[in-house]
């Protein structure tokens, strides 16, 4: 029997709307706390809550089977008495009665609710968007699309150098694609990492074969008679042959449940630093979440792995009554070839940050630092390893820092202060 604030019985009522890692998190941060508390997990696609990195990393490789991706199977939900509705999609939020409104129209009520909903993929206005063979990946189904895509001798186009771009790039030249990757700006991830190591990126896959077109859009993409894409004309006016084109040109925060129900959004959903919305008894989490630092004094909206990960459980534990505090330095992870990559550390957008890099690039062993004056704004690694918790310290202290010292691999980091 249910009561009028959602709670079954006297046990607390947990809503989870969202399939992703925060969500399965979520659930593990409740259960420190609550073991009786009933949780329902409300997710779109019909898959149990997975992670994001193995789709364009091991498993769009071929190297990993698709159940990597799922941190629990479905007896673990069963052990915690955790009900999943998958294939579900939530329509509404009534923040008032404590209510989700799913699209069959069944209600379900709740005492603590977390939205999880992550992000969709920015797409393409422009003719011949709706061929077939154009992929964006985000789920699993667009991950095992997109792989079977990948036949060696095959030509890909991808549109789009940012993370995804690149890590797909990588896999299909791994299976023996032929690709060329169609990018605006001058590097890759030129808005993220600047020109010098944009450019190292860039060097990096055309040793792998990748050709690039820097400073091009897509104008429209052409196909054959039967609606399967062949070409990609550049806004310069190129055309480019294409038996596959997959689209990494950004993504944007799912807040549309968020807004119908008068929560505060700006850049996803904003919270305070216990991942709090603006009513009472309602959490964000994940990509959607714009969540208040406490160490670096602003609002951030984070798209990686770390963020789902670690903000799932501090949800969790946040809705299950713990004092939570979510204050992470910023971090993601990257595989491409055989360089790995680490970065940790937030450059605020606009910011005319200092490149500074210890070790030669030439070599794929090396480190880069982004400096706002005296002090690391973020740092990154690339086949250098067990430097992330040092770099997290620089961030987090402010600690000013020595340039000679920084870009001295003899150095330890615990030693480059001025």
């Amino acid at each position: 029997m249910s009561t009028d604030d959602g709670s079954t019985q006297g046990q607390t009522s947990y809503v989870i709307i969202g399939g992703g890692l925060t969500a399965a998190r979520a659930v593990e941060g409740i259960r420190e706390s609550d073991p009786d508390g009933v949780i329902t997990v409300v997710a779109e696609e019909n898959h149990l809550p997975y992670e994001r990195p193995p789709l364009s990393k091991g498993i769009m490789l071929g190297k990993d089977e698709e159940d990597v991706v799922f941190p629990h199977d479905k007896a673990w939900y069963d052990e915690q008495h955790v009900e999943l509705r998958l294939g579900t999609a939530a329509t509404a939020i009534d923040p008032d009665a404590h209510t989700v409104t799913l699209a069959s129209g069944e209600t379900v009520p709740f005492t603590k609710l977390l939205i999880a909903t992550g992000s969709s993929v920015r797409t393409l206005d422009v003719e011949g968007a709706d061929l077939q063979d154009i992929f964006y990946l985000r789920t699993l189904d667009d991950c095992e699309a997109i792989k079977a895509r990948l036949v060696a001798g095959s030509e890909i186009v991808i549109v789009g150098a940012g993370w995804i771009g690149l890590e797909i790039a990588a896999a299909a030249r791994e299976h023996g694609c032929e690709v060329t990757v169609v990018e605006p700006q001058e590097t890759p991830l030129y808005g993220v990492v600047g020109p010098e190591v944009g450019t190292w990126f860039a060097d990096l896959h055309r040793s792998h074969g990748v050709e690039f077109r820097f400073g091009e859009g897509v104008d429209r993409f052409t196909g054959t008679e039967d609606r399967k894409v062949d070409g990609v004309v550049t806004s310069s006016g190129n055309t480019l042959s294409a038996d596959t084109v997959v689209v990494g040109v950004g993504i944007r925060p799912n807040t549309q449940l968020a807004e119908a129900a008068g929560l505060t959004t700006d850049n996803g959903i904003v919270t305070d630093a216990a991942l709090m919305t603006s009513a009472p008894d309602i959490f964000a989490a994940g990509d959607v979440a714009n969540w208040r630092s406490t160490t670096l004094d602003t609002n951030l909206r984070v798209e990686h792995w770390a963020n789902a990960n670690d903000a799932g459980t501090a949800a969790g534990r946040s809705m299950a009554g713990q004092d939570v505090t979510f204050d992470p330095i910023p971090f993601f992870f990257s595989d491409q070839y055989d360089v790995g990559l680490e970065y940790s550390g937030y450059v605020p957008r606009g910011t005319k940050a200092d490149v500074v890099l210890r070790g030669d690039p030439k070599t794929n062993e090396f480190m880069a630092f982004w400096l706002d004056g005296d002090r690391v704004l973020a740092g990154m690694h690339v086949n250098v390893w067990d430097t992330v918790p040092a770099i997290e310290q620089l961030v987090r202290d402010k600690t000013p820092v020595d340039r000679g010292k920084l870009t001295d691999s003899d150095v330890q980091l615990s030693d480059v202060g001025a």
